[in-house]
């Protein structure tokens, strides 16, 4: 029996290389393209009309047919309002994480289904492997690009029915094996950034969505030193943006304080007040069975960072949540994203939104 796997064509190189890989395995493949937001101007910052072309484009170089599907309202419903909230509550949300599990791995997938497909394949960085008898989610090869980051809280229940066809190879020879095969977008650039803001001004942006509320910015020391825009526009560990001048060294945001609206910062880049050796995290989602606590492994909590060592306890003063304990102070450590595990053999085990709440700093540092 051949299996039909529908492709998430997006129009950039990875996933037509998926989709090509996919054919030369024997598998009838039909490719599906789909819009995740509806552009509200016409200043072409989000440029689904351009994507589509190239999608096309690989479809008909590789002979299989496309299909488009417009995922905008279950994307509004189920993403965007999830972050618009988040950035409300001072947090500095990922939607991309969200993304993939509401919509990629969950509403793509059933429509795939209703095309008559027995798999779905994307072009992440991932691999799905057999350890220890189970299917689990592993890093891709190409520790540089691996996305298992975004993936660690998609359904587990749906990774026998997933391909990730490029998750062996490297990003280099991603691009190489799509020159060989003439695919026009071989050497097109990957996107950036999230999906509904683009190349766009982010506080532009999301000043269209939520209301702005200025407030005091503070030195941790105390000190006032102007007015903040709203707390929704910072990050923790920003620079630019802070309108904070005066001699010596840069600012930094260190902190965000949403019960008195407040901002705080601290000079220079390497100042202790951005270095924490612990953080909590909201009830996290697992990818398989969930670790014995205390647990002794590796985390990331920012795409791209290498693994960190570090002890994971329950947290006592929130049911479910989890406590981190790092080997090594962490830099930035922002509420909002996601602490993601990992085992020692590239296996992601799952992870948790870190929260806004911080546990006490230890002492010493901890010992693993």
């Amino acid at each position: 029996m051949t299996h039909h796997v529908v492709v998430a064509l997006s129009g950039g190189v990875d996933s037509a290389v998926a989709a090509a890989l996919l054919l030369e395995q024997g598998y009838r493949v039909t490719g599906l393209f789909m819009k995740n937001w509806e552009d509200e101007d016409e200043d072409g910052l989000c440029p689904a009309a351009e994507d589509y072309q190239s999608a096309r484009a690989v479809a008909e170089c590789l002979e299989i047919p496309l299909h488009a599907a417009n995922f905008a309202r279950s994307y509004r419903e189920r993403v965007f309002a999830r972050f618009l909230a988040d950035c409300e509550r001072g947090l500095t949300p990922n939607p991309d994480v969200l993304c993939n599990r509401e919509i990629k791995f969950d509403v793509f997938w059933r429509h795939a289904r209703g095309l008559g497909a027995d798999l779905m394949a994307t072009g992440h960085h991932a691999r799905v492997a057999r350890c220890d008898g189970d299917l689990r989610l592993l890093a891709g090869h190409d520790q540089d690009k691996d996305q298992s980051y975004f993936l660690h809280t998609i359904d587990p229940a749906i990774l026998p029915f997933v391909r990730f066809p490029i998750g062996d190879f490297t990003k280099a020879e991603v691009r190489e094996r799509a020159r060989r095969l003439g695919l026009a977008n071989a050497d097109r650039k990957g996107s950036s950034g999230i999906c509904f803001i683009g190349e766009r001004h982010f506080a532009s942006f999301l000043g269209r969505y939520l209301k702005a509320a200025p407030g005091p910015i503070y030195t941790v020391h105390g000190e006032p030193r102007g007015q903040h825009d709203g707390l929704m526009f910072y990050t923790i560990g920003q620079r630019h943006g802070l309108g904070v001048g005066g001699p010596g060294a840069a600012w930094y945001v260190t902190d965000k304080r949403p019960a008195d609206n407040a901002l705080i910062i601290a000079q220079g880049e390497g100042h202790p007040s951005l270095y924490k050796s612990s953080c909590r995290t909201d009830p996290p989602s697992w990818l398989g069975p969930p670790p014995a606590l205390p647990w002794h492994g590796f985390a990331r909590i920012r795409y791209r960072q290498s693994l960190q060592e570090l002890r994971v306890e329950a947290d006592e003063t929130r049911p479910g949540g989890l406590v981190l304990l790092f080997a090594r102070p962490q830099r930035a450590i922002t509420p909002g994203q996601s602490a993601v595990f990992y085992n020692g053999r590239g296996v992601c085990l799952g992870g948790g939104v870190i929260a806004l709440d911080a546990p006490p700093e230890r002492a010493s540092r901890t010992r693993i």
